[in-house]
């Protein structure tokens, strides 16, 4: 059976402009990027692969899970948090030291971007626990989003999709936050911190779909009790408006030159 047509919204030259451009940006700028990788397992998740494709700029990546965390008086001006296998609604203690250096970084206004997993522990890091939750229901696969009104970050108002995979959900935001986006099942699909360059994204825009295809194929060999979800994502028809490029762009144009 031959997998299901991708919808892509950007072609191939557009890909290729807007990295040639970023690139030649962010060199002017001496953006230096740590990645805080979430992953458990590597070799079933990968966040560092899907996010280097990206960025075209020095970056350096440490594992949460080894307690290796950026040093940030080392001159790293972006924070990206990653997603992970793992749920934030079972904390070990690399979780919480990890929101100690995201407290600090956001203390010192350095620009932070969470996805899925680091979107929440953004929340949990500012917020504290009362603002996550297992998610009613789960959203897996390429889902439509509604962008609430016009941003920097995922651009102009309406509908756009991506590839998401999440068990647990941030909620009950206050005005602090900026809701930037939403879906059918999760209300805080994406954020801004309103006093600092703060975001958080619930989905995945950072995994292209044959990566997408991947990732769910080696969830589908842990045979866990989510696997039917991850089967029925592997039938969908994928759609893509490739986000990340914007997202990025945004992510790295933010803050003070250094």
């Amino acid at each position: 059976m031959s997998p299901p047509k991708a919808f892509l919204f950007f072609s191939g030259e557009d890909i290729m402009n807007g990295l040639l451009r970023n690139f030649k940006k962010m060199k002017r700028k001496k953006v230096r990027v740590a990645i805080i990788d979430n992953s458990i397992d590597p070799s079933v998740y990968n966040p560092i692969d899907h996010w280097r494709a990206f960025l075209g700029v020095p970056w350096e990546a440490f594992r949460a899970v080894e307690t290796c965390f950026p040093d940030l008086d080392k001159g790293y001006t972006h924070i990206i948090l990653t997603g992970s296998e793992a749920s934030i609604a079972e904390r070990e203690n690399w979780v919480y030291e990890e929101t100690e250096v995201v407290q600090e970084a956001v203390e010192r206004g350095i620009p932070i971007l969470g996805s899925c997993y680091g979107h929440q522990l953004l929340v949990l890091a500012l917020r504290g626990p009362a603002h996550l939750r297992r998610c009613p229901q789960a959203e897996v696969g390429w889902i439509p989003i509604q962008i609430r009104k016009k941003n920097s970050l995922l651009g102009d108002e309406g509908e756009v999709y991506a590839f998401s995979i999440h068990f647990d959900e941030v909620i009950g935001l206050n005005d602090d936050f900026l809701i930037l986006a939403s879906t059918s099942g999760c209300r805080i699909h994406a954020f801004e911190l309103r006093s600092k360059p703060v975001w958080g994204i619930q989905s995945h825009p950072e995994i292209n779909i044959s990566a997408a295809r991947e990732l769910l194929e080696n969830l589908i060999r842990l045979e866990l009790k989510s696997s039917p979800l991850f089967e029925a994502a592997l039938r969908m028809r994928p759609k893509d408006s490739g986000l990340i490029w914007r997202i990025v762009r945004h992510f790295l144009a933010s803050g003070e030159n250094p």
